[in-house]
């Protein structure tokens, strides 16, 4: 089955289809852990996260971990020959659980030949969101792999099999990437995954630091959708937050449930879960069919996410300055090229894609963001982000490396604190020692 027809028909309207990140180098707790997903009391659908030497192509390694048992960080898919990918597989994916293949690779050739030998026809990825954030491979190389093997992906359609791509584009490094930012990649990449063959696709977008500011995020990410891509077969994936993680147990429990929240109102239809080891360790599989029946105890089927009725009826959610923001970074994108490969390459070069706090030759560096008194994240400076009068230029603003640890660990202290308080509502921890007015945009002078 495509796995975006199955998410489409269990998620969404207040129900959610829940899924963990993991991923075991031994094939038997791989496979031990896809059957526990799937018999998670939550609808769910697996997932086999790679281990870090296949993402970068380093097999050599791969080997010589099997070779001395010292273990693996995730499954080596191209490095076990496909009988064990079949084997862990069997009698576990079916009609009602399909899987997902996860890596994180700018270089992702051999993985996508493993994955099409096996017909899994779910991974995620992207030329921009798995190139810059993480490693050194040159934008224009990504975009190369990525375009031949989404055009060699889509053949699977040949085999009767639906291939399916989720955009990592609105998980740009974690955190402290504003949300219009974050809804245009996601968005961009999806349009990628579509002019290269794929029909079914899924955006993503992460929890970020301010609840209203994501459910206005997640409201322009599905209207774009709706307005720019050539396919009716998407949905939108929730990430619980990526960043830097609530010590307890109760804290991190808290954030899950505002990330399910998020992805209940919005009317998203997956979310992927967090557990309360990510501060600490590598979760086991106990703790993340705990993440998973949590979260989905959250979803409330039938409802009517807030999103649609608050569209039409309040200017803020439907136009708001975060879908304006994307739509002028999308427009001014496509302006480039009809090649969105070749749009995306020249985005960059001309800093009209800049990932705040991105190291990333190919970054040009010149944005920053922090996080205001009231929790939301804000554009300290906007270098050459087509944005025009969107966002106003205000008193200068400086982002010192103090701030930026602060606001690294903001969501993690807030939670805790608010973990410690009882688990009730508790005011956001800040203002911070630099708060400005309450969130006019203001600029940031290197």
């Amino acid at each position: 089955m495509d796995f975006g027809t199955f998410v489409r028909a269990h998620g969404g309207h207040g129900s959610l289809v829940v899924q963990p990140r993991m991923g075991f180098g031994d094939p038997l707790r791989m496979r031990e852990g896809l059957i526990a997903t799937k018999g998670a009391d939550a609808v769910t659908v697996g997932t086999i996260t790679l281990d870090s030497f296949t993402r970068v192509g380093e097999l050599a390694s791969v080997e010589a971990a099997l070779r001395d048992g010292s273990g693996l960080n995730g499954y080596p898919v191209v490095t076990y020959p496909p009988r064990v990918t079949e084997r862990v597989l069997d009698g576990v994916r079916a009609p009602d659980f399909p899987v997902q293949v996860r890596h994180g690779s700018a270089v992702p050739g051999d993985i996508f030949t493993a994955l099409r030998s096996a017909y899994l026809n779910a991974t995620e990825g992207g030329p921009v969101s798995y190139c810059l954030p993480y490693g050194r491979t040159p934008l224009h190389d990504s975009v190369r792999n990525w375009e031949r093997c989404t055009q060699d992906f889509a053949r699977l359609r040949d085999t009767g099999v639906e291939p399916h791509l989720e955009t990592f584009g609105g998980c740009m490094l974690g955190q402290l990437c504003p949300p219009s930012e974050l809804v245009a990649i996601s968005l961009v990449e999806a349009l990628f995954f579509c002019q290269h063959g794929v029909r079914s696709v899924s955006l993503s977008y992460a929890q970020q630091t301010h609840p209203g500011q994501d459910r206005e995020a997640i409201a322009a990410l599905r209207r774009l959708c709706r307005e720019l891509l050539p396919t009716d077969n998407w949905h939108v994936v929730v990430y619980a937050y990526m960043g830097v993680y609530p010590q307890t147990d109760a804290g991190a429990y808290l954030l899950l449930d505002e990330a399910a929240e998020l992805a209940v109102d919005s009317g998203s239809e997956r979310l992927i879960v967090k557990t309360v080891a990510e501060s600490r360790r590598i979760p086991t599989i106990e703790e993340n069919v705990a993440a998973l029946e949590s979260a989905a105890r959250k979803a409330r089927p039938g409802r009517a996410p807030l999103a649609a009725p608050r569209a039409a009826a309040a200017p803020d959610l439907a136009d708001s300055q975060t879908y304006q923001e994307a739509r002028a970074l999308v427009e001014a994108v496509l302006d480039l090229s009809s090649d969105i490969g070749t749009a995306l390459r020249l985005a960059f070069a001309r800093g009209l894609f800049d990932i705040p706090y991105c190291l990333h030759p190919d970054n040009h560096g010149r944005t920053r963001s922090y996080i205001d008194g009231d929790g939301r994240l804000r554009w300290a400076a906007v270098g050459g982000l087509p944005f025009g009068g969107l966002v106003r230029a205000g008193r200068t603003r400086d982002v010192s490396s103090s701030g930026l640890l602060a606001d690294l660990s903001y969501v993690r202290r807030t939670f805790d604190e608010r973990a410690a308080a009882g688990g009730g509502r508790l005011e956001r921890a800040g203002p911070r020692r630099d708060d400005n007015d309450g969130g006019s945009p203001v600029r940031w002078d290197p």
